[in-house]
């Protein structure tokens, strides 16, 4: 059988392991070692991220009632507003449960969730409470329900209109001959929903809906997995579809983090895998990923937006811990999904 260790210039974990990244740390424990949230040494690392690093320095910078900076720049204020302290914190692994995470999430259902149709608005409205139903956009969307999700809002049936909104409203079209009319369509077909739907939008949810156990999904998000998956792999994850040997944005192909609204192809690489796919479409971006490791092991940090940030987050240039993991866990899941396709062929064989 395939190992993903076979893919590696060299053994990296030990140095994912260090305690200057607790949340790293805490990753490659449970993803890569796949050791058990019961683990003493689990648990002892979870605990850890609250205490030490990035996550309590933007956790001193939060306002008693939630937010950052000023209230109703919560998108605006690029990176520091509320909706992208909220993003890095549930990529950091902090905890939803501590009483300051707690108050941003509410803060962001209070002022950026539009009532009317359950998405998130990038401003809030004057008139109505909520988010402004006019500036629902999808990436903010997907990005503020992955990470409630990761916040334990799952069975909140504010989260529940919000994942409503994905299944309903996103589109995964590929330079259809017209675009849809009505709400949320008209407003956005030149940007999110055009004849070709947003990359980053579509990414964002798709992101989204695969936080959702699999045995808490229903017919609709099953359904937007699937049209969502496939789309991404029409596209070989980072090409144009009607001509593969164009890549839209070579941006894509640097890899970064956090990303925020952004994307590239690790990313979409950890979205496909973690939903159990491997599929010859990926093979292109995959071998990207492999190509960028260095001789120890290592991947580097491409593409960040430190400088706008509360707080950077590693160094351009640099070996990333964070890349590094993405990486691993992108290779593990691959060659995982691969054992588990060989099994059931043989399964159905004996059959």
């Amino acid at each position: 059988m395939e190992s993903w260790k076979s893919f590696l210039h060299a053994n990296t974990i030990e140095w994912l392991l260090e305690t200057n990244n607790p949340s790293v740390r805490y990753f490659t424990l449970r993803d890569l070692l796949e050791k058990p949230y019961t683990d003493e040494e689990v648990y002892d690392a979870k605990q850890e991220i609250m205490r030490t690093g990035v996550v309590p320095t933007i956790l001193k910078k939060q306002t008693d009632k939630g937010y950052w900076e000023e209230p109703e720049r919560f998108y605006s204020a690029k990176y520091k507003g509320t909706v992208w302290q909220l993003m890095i914190l549930a990529e950091l692994g902090a905890d939803g449960d501590d009483d300051r995470v707690r108050k941003a999430c509410e803060f962001i259902l209070s002022f950026s969730q539009d009532r009317e149709s359950g998405g998130f608005a990038y401003s809030s409205s004057t008139k109505k409470e909520g988010g402004r139903h006019g500036e629902v956009i999808p990436c903010l969307t997907g990005n503020m329900v992955w990470s409630l999700i990761r916040f334990g809002y799952l069975d909140d049936s504010r989260l529940q209109r919000a994942i409503e909104w994905i299944t309903t409203y996103q589109r995964f079209d590929d330079r259809i001959a017209e675009v849809l009319k009505g709400w949320p369509y008209d407003r956005l077909k030149t940007g999110c929903f055009g004849k070709h739907s947003c990359h980053m939008g579509a990414v964002k949810t798709l992101k989204a809906v695969a936080e959702i156990p699999e045995n808490k999904r229903n017919t609709a998000v099953k359904q937007t997995i699937k049209t969502g998956a496939e789309y991404f792999l029409l596209h070989h994850v980072f090409k144009s579809s009607h001509n593969l040997d164009k890549i839209p944005k070579p941006g894509w192909m640097k890899f970064g983090f956090p990303l925020m609204y952004q994307t590239d192809a690790l990313e979409i690489l950890g979205i496909l895998t973690r939903l159990g796919y491997r599929d010859k479409r990926m093979q292109e971006a995959i071998d990207l990923v492999v190509s960028k490791q260095d001789a120890h092991g290592k991947w580097t940090l491409e593409n960040t937006y430190n400088g706008r940030y509360h707080v950077n987050i590693e160094t351009k240039g640099k070996p990333s811990k964070w890349i590094t993991l993405h990486a691993l866990r992108v290779l593990k899941r691959y060659s995982t999904n691969s054992n588990k396709n060989r099994q059931k062929q043989h399964i159905n064989k004996e059959k």
